[in-house]
């Protein structure tokens, strides 16, 4: 069986505003282009100088989780890449909640 890898973008869904509606949007958009369980690679941008990175990376404690982190040309920021099980739309979306709730930092 072939793996898909059609990791859909947050930034790619139109923001009204309303978290909810973001949210729900976001995940019917996921449930159309992506098969659950599987590994969801999750994408954010962070400022090097801060502690936002261990701050995103502690809310990912499943076993499966695995980090990738690469600075910017500059320094300045850094992006975080995290490959991790999740059984279904909801909690994809409810990863992206929690590290939204974290300052600053931008989500992919």
């Amino acid at each position: 069986m072939e793996e898909l890898n059609n990791n859909i973008n947050i930034k790619d869904i139109q923001d009204d505003s309303n978290n909810q509606d973001f949210y729900k949007n976001f995940k019917d958009k996921l449930i159309e282009v992506e098969q659950f369980p599987s590994i969801y690679t999750f994408k954010f941008i962070v400022k090097s100088d801060s502690d936002q990175a261990e701050k995103v990376k502690g809310l990912f404690t499943h076993a499966s989780a695995k980090f990738s982190e690469k600075k910017s040309s500059g320094g300045k920021y850094t992006s975080i890449s995290i490959e991790n099980y999740v059984n279904n739309a909801d909690e994809v979306v409810n990863y992206y909640k929690k590290v939204g709730e974290i300052p600053g930092v931008m989500m992919l």
